[in-house]
């Protein structure tokens, strides 16, 4: 059995990001990716200007992500759009750019980075490979991001009766869509669903729903889903005009709104093992980023022993933005109350910034 002092399973931005603070610190560690090359994990692709100071600090320049600036957030509901800038820019950057841009500066850095390797399932600190082989560690970092892991799940419970799924179109980099989206973030409600689209550094649209199954079953699937919408909404349809041609991309049961308030000796949670945020917040890879700079701080101040107060600690960080966006998300999914809530937002323009600030991690 081949052993570590700290294993990090998941390279996404959690993982990587962990991997290049505990490289810098000297702390002997080994992340294991399961895929072989950088792929484009579902993800609404939005940064906020907490995520781009975060990055800022570990080297990566929010012109390296993407130089074109995120300033707005528009909002559509029932006929009806509001628009208000951001308190400061964000950027929009693909899954796969971020990561390829982590995972290197973590390498660059020294970090001990094996790939094509699955972790099939976890028994205390011991993690079990998928070619039968085991390994051990002192500290285990689990950054899997929506999926579990057997041994390691998160609570069915969090699910809940009509669990919620995550889709994601992707749209031609088309200058008709990219002058109808602009500088902004858009969020598109429905009823018991929304969308979320920004333009990402490569110029194409990123456009990711969130949907309950319920709503998704009464369509048929993603493209009923999709052509009923478009339906409902003039501006939705004619983003769907740019589709890219191809089966959405997909994930199952999302558990918005779950925090891991508890964990094991030596297992730190980080990214969505820590807390998931309901997307239309834009700040999931914040909280991946921000748990995995808590979660090397307390490493390397601590060891193994600091995982149990780090993960309460972190919980209860993330406890007021995961609560507002959970609140603004069952808000958005209820029709007559997302249009309350867009012309809310017309009449008070403060209202859109205030909620940007506190669902910032």
């Amino acid at each position: 059995m081949r052993r570590t002092p700290a294993l990090i399973v998941g390279g996404g931005p959690a993982g990587a990001s962990l991997a290049l603070r505990l490289a810098r610190a000297g702390a002997p560690h080994l992340l294991l990716e399961r895929s072989r090359e950088t792929g484009d994990a579902l993800c609404g692709g939005f940064l906020s200007w907490r995520t781009l100071a975060m990055l800022d600090r570990l080297g990566i320049a929010a012109d390296a992500l993407n130089p074109q600036p995120v300033t707005h957030v528009r909002l559509f509901a029932g006929g009806r759009m509001a628009e208000a800038a951001l308190p400061q820019p964000g950027r929009g950057v693909s899954r796969r750019h971020l990561d390829t841009l982590l995972l290197h500066a973590a390498e660059q850095a020294g970090a001990g980075v094996e790939r094509g390797i699955t972790v099939r399932a976890i028994d205390g600190l011991t993690a079990r490979l998928g070619d039968g082989a085991e390994l051990a560690a002192d500290a285990l970092f689990l950054a899997s991001g929506k999926h579990d892991v057997r041994g390691a799940m998160r609570p069915e419970a969090a699910r809940g009766g009509d669990p919620t799924l995550g889709l994601r179109v992707r749209l031609e980099a088309a200058p008709a869509m990219q002058r109808s989206v602009g500088a902004a973030v858009e969020l598109h409600l429905f009823d018991r669903g929304y969308a979320g689209l920004v333009v990402q550094e490569d110029g194409t649209g990123n456009l990711c729903l969130a949907v309950h199954r319920s709503r998704l079953t009464e369509a048929g699937g993603a493209d009923g889903l999709l052509g009923a919408w478009a339906m409902e909404s003039a501006p939705f349809a004619e983003r769907l005009a740019w589709r890219m041609a191809g089966v959405p991309d997909a994930v199952a049961n999302v558990p918005y709104g779950w925090r891991a308030t508890r964990t094991g000796p030596g297992l730190f949670r980080l990214g969505d093992q820590a807390a998931v945020i309901p997307s239309l917040a834009g700040e999931g890879m914040a909280i991946a980023i921000a748990s995995a700079e808590a979660a090397a701080s307390a490493y390397t101040g601590g060891g193994p022993a600091a995982a149990i107060r780090h993960q309460q600690d972190f919980a209860r960080r993330a406890h007021r933005p995961v609560g507002v966006a959970r609140t603004a998300w069952q808000v958005a999914e209820r029709p007559a109350a997302a249009r309350i809530g867009v012309t809310l937002a017309r009449g008070f323009p403060a209202l859109l910034p205030l909620i940007a600030r506190l669902t910032r991690i």
